[in-house]
């Protein structure tokens, strides 16, 4: 039987970086036989965040979201999917707010407050968590690390995949802003000699997202 794995684009810009690596391990998830099933958080049904209504709380509803919303259909497939892909670029020092909103919702409906079980998710999946950035590869690691170490207890095992330093505009010289912090020719050669790289990683860890075992 075909695993079934959720993709989710966090980002507002359908075909450059983030989207791109997506696509391009949901390409090495369905190379595995997976079925991939794909979410743009920034094309859909309104949405927020947690509200901290602790409906999720209450045991009839117990690890699961109530909030009605543009995020509900996400969440219902996570939570019987059998991999997760998410990605997001990253604002100001952090992932976008649509992915904020969907990671505020999925880890919390698990979340227990009890020291002896803090986690009610029953059904642990791979993940794979890609963020894409202006600065080096490096800048946000910690930041990613984070993540991964929260996602671990409260989603499944989640690998990194991040790509610094990326290529924002294809013709820099195009606009009247004075972008003096970038170096286009620096941006392009390194779209064009290292990117390509992190898409076969991006590819790579599609597959291993397809062909893990519990």
């Amino acid at each position: 039987m075909s695993k079934t794995i959720i993709a989710v684009n966090a980002g507002p810009r359908k075909g450059w970086n983030t989207d791109t690596l997506i696509n391009k391990a949901i390409e090495g998830a369905e190379s595995a036989g997976a079925v991939v099933k794909k979410y743009d958080l920034f094309r859909m049904e309104r949405y927020t965040g947690c509200i901290s209504c602790f409906g999720c709380k209450k045991e009839k509803n117990k690890g699961r979201c109530i909030c009605r919303d543009g995020l509900k259909p996400v969440l219902d497939d996570i939570r019987n999917a059998d991999g997760l892909i998410i990605g997001s670029p990253n604002y100001l020092g952090n992932m976008t707010a649509s992915f904020r909103a969907l990671y505020e919702r999925l880890i919390f409906q698990s979340l227990t407050y009890n020291l002896e079980d803090p986690c009610c998710n029953e059904h642990f999946i791979p993940a794979l968590l890609i963020m894409t950035s202006n600065a080096p590869d490096t800048a946000y690691v910690d930041l990613l690390k984070d993540y991964q170490q929260t996602m671990n207890r409260f989603v499944g095992p989640t690998e990194l995949l991040i790509s610094g330093e990326t290529l924002q505009l294809k013709d820099y010289s195009k606009t009247d802003w004075e972008w003096t912090m970038f170096d286009p020719e620096a941006r392009q050669v390194r779209h064009e000699t290292v990117f390509p790289q992190e898409c076969e990683k991006a590819f790579e860890q599609g597959v291993k997202l397809a062909t893990w075992e519990l």
